[in-house]
């Protein structure tokens, strides 16, 4: 039987690229792809993939939002974080929202293979580039400051921060999170409350910091 897989990435390059690749490889095929958090989720809900290759850095819902989701729901599916950064907070956030990989996208294929087949083996796996950041992170007790934003702010929270990070307005993330206005507004007040921070660009500045959105392009 396949190893049933999804790939999620805002750029098309790359997803054409992981298909034409996975798709040589004996027992894998790629059975959908998706340009954001969202499409993701719905696609995850509808069709239960075995695995998931989904890329950090994306607007609207960031990747290890979306981590959080799938794995929350869809414990069954195995989900490998696929980003530029080494980043401990990158790393580490990304691990404890349910993923069991976490690959650089310099990585050779080969070494994808290896994790896909990893995750199904109930294994983790990790890119060696970053293992010893892992590891460093572990022993030295940091996962808890350097999440200070997810346990600051709820679930809800740090959808919007993101997506006012990135420039939407009141009216379009109510939109994107089919909410009201007024709601959105409420959740804006109370981030800026917990976070003590009452601008628009030092919230960016603060979404950026955390691993919240990387804005890239």
């Amino acid at each position: 039987m396949s190893i049933r897989i999804l790939l999620v990435d805002d750029h098309k390059i790359m997803r054409d690229g992981l298909r034409a690749l996975i798709e040589k490889e004996d027992a894998m095929e790629v059975v959908g792809e998706a340009q954001d958090g969202r499409q993701a989720l719905k696609f995850v809900g509808e069709h239960a993939p075995d695995v998931v290759i989904l890329d950090i850095g994306m607007p609207g819902l960031n990747g290890i939002e979306t981590a959080g989701k799938i794995a929350a729901g869809h414990p069954c599916t195995k989900i490998i974080g696929l980003s530029m950064h080494s980043d401990r907070r990158f790393v580490s956030e990304m691990l404890k929202a349910g993923a069991s990989g976490y690959m650089l996208k310099d990585c050779a294929f080969e070494e994808l293979i290896l994790a896909i087949r990893a995750v199904i083996a109930d294994q983790i796996y990790l890119s060696p580039s970053i293992a010893g950041v892992v590891l460093e992170d572990y022993v030295n007790h940091l996962a808890g400051s350097d999440a200070a934003a997810r346990s600051t702010l709820t679930h809800r929270e740090r959808e919007v921060l993101q997506l006012l990070a990135e420039g939407k307005s009141t009216k379009e993330i109510a939109l994107v999170l089919d909410v009201s206005g007024k709601t959105v507004e409420t959740h804006r007040r109370h981030i800026m409350s917990k976070l003590n921070v009452y601008s628009v660009a030092e919230l960016t500045k603060y979404a950026v910091r955390e691993g919240l959105t990387s804005l890239e392009p």
